[in-house]
This record gives C-alpha cells, structure tokens and sequence, in this order.
C-alpha cells in the first residue's frame, strides 16, 4: 500500500531512504502507514476465531489452540515468509503484486508471461477487493466499543453503524486535500496504539500466566483435529491476525527493508503477541470475556482514551488502504490495465501525494454499501479475508518465478522455497472459501468485476493496436513520399503523439491529408513505461532522427511514474534537438470506436471496451499538455 506522505526510493537503482531521511523516523512513519491494518486485527480476530470453535471459548485447550495458532500464523506468514524470503524479491526497491508482475514479464519468455500477466491482474483485482472491506471492518469494529462504554450502557448500540458511516464518509471526503500534514501523526498515533496493545496484553497474562504454553504449535494442531471440518471455519478466524501483512512488501519502496523489519521485529510483533496473549488470559481466568475479549481487557478507568485511540487507529488503517487503492491504480494505468484516469497530485513535493478521484469514489459507495448491508464487524469478518488470501496466494506464485528465473536456483529448490508458503496459503484460502455464503461473495464479486474491466481494456487495447497498424503507413515509407512530392510547409513545430512510432500517426495523415500542410519541424512522440517503477532523468528520453523533417522522440516513465511531457521534452534541448515551445502545436488523434461482431471480442465486450475508452482522461490533461497548443483529429474505426 502506498503511502501517500513517503518519499518514494532514490534513483532507478532503488537506493532506500534509510541514509537519508534516518533509520529510527522511517521506521516511526512506516508503524503509521504500513501496520495499521494489522494492529487493528486484535479487535476482533480472536473474538471471531473463539466463536468459530465448538465450545465457543469456554474450555482451556480452545484457548492455547486459538492463541497457538494466531502466534504461528504471525510468525509463518508475517515475519517468515514476507519479511525474511518475499522483502528479498523486489523491483528495483519496490514491492507489491504488480512491480513483482513487472519483474517477473520480464524474466519469462513467451507464452508463460501471459500467465504471469494475469496472475498480476488477479492480484490487483484482489487488492481492491480488500481495499473495500477493511475500512468497514475496522471502523465498524472500534465503534462497536460503544456497546459496552461504561456509563451509558446500551444506550449508543443503535448508533453505531450511523457513526461508523459518518466517519468512513468524512475520511474520503478529505483525500482530495492530501494527506501530508495528517500523515505526519500518524506514526506517533499508531506508535501510542501498539504500546497500548502491549501494556493491556501484559496487565492480563497476569490473570492466568499458564497462557504462555500457547507459544507452543501442538496445541493448535490438536484444537484443529479435534474440531474436525470446523477447523477450517477457525483457520478462517486466525487469518484476521495477519491481515495487513501484504502492506509490508507493497510498501517496501517507501521506506525501505532495514526500517519495515525493525519496526515489524522490534514493536509491532512484540506488541500483537502481547495482546493476544493478554486477550487468552482474560478469556481462561473468564471465559465470559470471549464475547469481545478486547473491549472487556480495558479498564474502564481508560475505556474512553482507548476507545477514542482504537478509533484514531481504524482510521490510520483505512487511510493506509485508501492511498494503497490510489497507489495500485495509478501503477495499473502506467502499465496498461486499466484507462487513463484523472490522477491527482496534492503535494509538489512528495512523489506519492496523489488522489484519484474515480477510485474514492469508487470505495466511499462500495464501503458505505458493506457497512449497510452488514451492519456488525461479526458480519462484516466473514466477509473478509479471502481477498487478502487470494493475494497472498498471487504473491507466492510470482515469488516462484523469481526464484527460479532471478536467482537462477534449481527446480527443487523453487518448489520447495515458494511450494511451502503455497501451502499455507491454499489452506488459509480454502478456510475463507467456506465463508462464500455468509458474505466473502462481496469481495470476490468486486474482484471479478475489475478482471473483465482488466481483461477487456488490455484485450482491447490490443486489438485496436493490431488494426491501426494494419491500417497505417510505415512512418519510414512516409518520409520518402513526402521528400519526392513536398507539401506546403507550416512555420513552427508539430509534434503528433502516437503509441507506435513506427507507423505514420493518424493526426499527421489527417494533416496532411486535409490541411495539405507539413510544419517545418516535426516530432513523432511516443510515452512508454518501463517495467522499473522509476526512470533516470538521464535515461528519460530518446531521440532519433528519421529524415530531416522528422525526428522520433520517446520518453519514457516508470510505472510508479506520472507523465509531464512538456516538463519531459525540456531536456530535448539538452539532447541537441531545439524548438521553440510557444510556436509548437501537439497533434493528437481521437479515434471514434464503434463496436463489430467480427473485431475478435464478443459485442458486449466491445461495448464495455468503448464504455472505458470514452471515459478515460483526456490525453491533454493526462500528459500535462497545455491544451491551447493541442490540435486534435479525429477518425472512425471498428473494434
């Protein structure tokens, strides 16, 4: 998840902030931003696990099995697989599911990188789906403290879903202002959280010190064969410890590993473990307290300040996953999965300072509808979680591919790193996928959903790629017409923006075809992105010459990246190709696409394809142009 008030990494090379900002500040600002999803799971996780079992909590070796297992699934899944092993397969110093495909497309030949493609979409896909269920889930949690204040009884209980949305609704109405002067609190916010998480765990072991067994791993094996096919459902219940732990590698670019693995090692395990441990005390020395085992941990002297706290701390966790869906979309679009979007930034200074408005949009209506139709967090975690799985699932078999290809290891030695965590994961997803009906359909519904819109726009893409082609001169064929019968010549320059430099653009052949009229310079402009998240200025454009009337010019971005070609073609200059910005007009093609049985996708594919088309950011605004230099030409094709 990107964080929105980071810095992203130096250079191309991936060089970590670390040295330059200070080891102890990114890791503060990493607790805020990376592990605030996870260090709210201790607010129902084991609430919901202890329900999920057959004596509901009410017996010893429940307890150590429940508190065995969250333990191991943090250490296994958290601190073994993503901070030892997956923080080790990185794209020049980024992490996440879609630079890990970037990478990985580039370490497959042929045929198999279509594979890789589509396990990258699935990710994604998956991201949002969780993007949208974690909000709900962790503000709706921290109000239903409410239930139990002390002083007001059960008077506020009808409140709490209002009040829930009306902070949910608050919280994305002001991401288009940015987040930087809020982002700065929140790691001594999260920071206070998690020594609070510690000092109730610690004040209870008290209560029953015999919950120190539970470290040991039989006692949850045994729990899990004694409860049969409810395991599962348990198993279920345990992976709300370890949500959040895809953050860790999503966020790697920002704050670097050193950071990340002293702020996981150092507080935020130590802290969780603490409350887990607290929470299995309080429910062995009263096995009443396993109804809301958090809540009933806090003495009602501070019940106020930590109730306000775990709110402040919801909030931080969902913000995470807001600017992490902002972060998500804006890599998508550079790499082709999705149309060009109207992606915002809100800080000159901070590269990951962005909003998109079309995606807040998107999660303010999908959450508002969860929290709705769910109305309680016990209805809301079963629907969570089987997205976090499937994207775990993705990242390993990517991790797979980097194993083999990146480090170049034997078969056996691949099958064994990637096929272990395989494992777990295939298990912890098929525990989610008995909670399809009690509402982990929601997820996956819109997951499914932005795979077509994925599938459709690239397929698309594509297609209308392959016919402008077909249907285009070479650009070198060109050039040789036009030096043996020159047209009339315009003063100043033209650049024509095209996505394949080779072939002639169709905004010149409309040009020359209706104007008759060649302008004494012209650059044909291509904008690619690299399968690195970030681009060296030295390395940002290129220039070669066709003819004398022609030049190509290609800049390139990183698909962590937001395209300035006008900033970017300053550096022409430098590069030797000079012309004058204020005498030059950008020519762009519109096309007009109409839908054809016979265009390689089915009609309802087509239409949606178009839907996408006709919605996407104008590339004037999209590229920075100034648009009182554009020119745009339009042209009819079938797709």
């Amino acid at each position: 998840m990107a964080d929105p008030a980071a810095a992203p990494a130096d250079g191309a090379n991936g060089t970590q902030h670390a040295p330059k900002e200070g080891f102890l500040a990114l890791a503060i600002a990493s607790v805020g931003v990376v592990f605030g999803d996870i260090g709210t799971s201790p607010l129902y996780a084991m609430r919901v696990t202890l329900a999920n079992t057959a004596s509901g909590g009410a017996d010893e070796r429940t307890v150590l099995g429940v508190v065995s297992l969250i333990t191991w699934a943090l250490v296994l899944i958290v601190t073994i697989k993503y901070v030892v092993f997956l923080m080790r397969a990185d794209n020049k110093g980024e992490g996440g599911t879609l630079a890990l495909m970037a990478l990985a497309q580039r370490l497959v030949p042929g045929h198999r990188s279509v594979g890789v493609f589509f396990l990258g979409v699935i990710g994604a896909a998956l991201f949002y789906g969780d993007g949208v269920l974690t909000p709900a889930v962790s503000v709706v949690s921290a109000i239903e403290g409410l239930k139990i204040a002390p002083g007001v009884g059960d008077a506020l209980a009808p409140y709490v879903v209002p009040i829930s949305a009306g902070i949910l609704i608050a919280l994305f109405l002001v991401q288009s202002k940015g987040t930087a002067r809020v982002g700065k609190f929140f790691g001594p916010i999260t920071v206070a959280w998690f020594l609070t998480l510690a000092a109730l765990g610690a004040y209870h072991i008290a209560d029953d010190p015999s919950i120190i067994r539970g470290l040991l791993p039989h006692y949850g094996v045994i729990m899990l064969f004694e409860n049969g096919l409810l395991g599962l459902l348990i198993l279920g219940g345990v992976f709300l410890a370890v949500t959040g732990a895809e953050a860790l590698y999503a966020d790697m670019g920002h704050f670097g590993r050193g950071p990340l693995r002293a702020a996981w090692l150092y507080l935020v395990l130590p802290c969780l473990l603490l409350n887990y441990f607290g929470q299995g005390a309080l429910v062995l020395a009263h096995p009443e307290a396993a109804a809301n085992p958090f809540f009933r941990m806090v003495p009602e002297a501070v019940y106020w300040p930590v109730l306000l706290l775990a709110t402040a701390g919801t909030i931080i966790a969902s913000q995470a996953v807001i600017t992490g869906a902002f972060s998500v979309t804006q890599q998508a679009v550079s790499l082709g999965l999705l149309p060009r979007m109207d992606i915002r930034r809100t800080s000159e200074t901070q590269a990951g300072q962005i909003f998109v408005p079309a995606v807040n949009i998107m999660l303010l209506v999908g959450v508002l509808a969860l929290v709705l139709i769910f109305q309680s967090s016990n209805r809301l975690t079963a629907a969570y979680g089987i997205a976090v799985t499937g994207a775990m699932l993705v990242d390993t078999l990517l991790f797979f591919v980097i194993i083999r290809n990146l480090w170049k290891r034997p078969l056996w030695q691949a099958l064994l790193g990637a096929g272990l965590f395989g494992v777990i994961d295939l298990v912890f997803l098929g525990a989610n996928l008995l909670k399809i009906p009690q509402g982990a359909w929601a997820p996956l519904l819109l997951a499914g959903a932005l795979v077509v819109i994925m599938w459709t726009w690239t397929r698309g893409a594509r297609l209308l790629a392959e016919k402008t082609r077909r249907d285009s001169v070479p650009m070198a064929e060109l050039a040789d017409i036009l030096k043996a019968r020159a047209p009339h010549r315009a003063p100043g320059t033209a650049i024509f923006l095209t996505s394949d430099p080779d072939t002639a653009p169709v905004a010149l052949m409309h040009n020359l075809k209706h104007n008759k009229v060649l302008h004494e310079k012209n650059i044909i402009l291509t904008v690619e992105t690299a399968e690195t998240p970030r681009v060296r200025e030295a390395d940002r454009i290129r220039i070669e010459p066709i003819n004398d009337d022609f030049k190509k010019v290609v800049i390139t971005y990183g698909f962590m990246e937001s395209p300035n070609v006008p900033k970017a073609l300053g550096l022409c200059r430098k590069a030797g190709l000079k012309f004058d910005i204020m005498a030059t007009s950008f020519f762009l093609g519109r096309r007009s696409v109409v839908p054809s049985a016979q265009s390689g996708m089915p009609l309802w594919q087509d239409r949606l394809f178009i839907f996408l088309m006709k919605n996407a950011t104008n590339p004037t605004d999209f590229y920075k142009i100034p648009p009182g230099r554009v020119v745009e030409l339009g042209t009819q094709v079938t797709v």
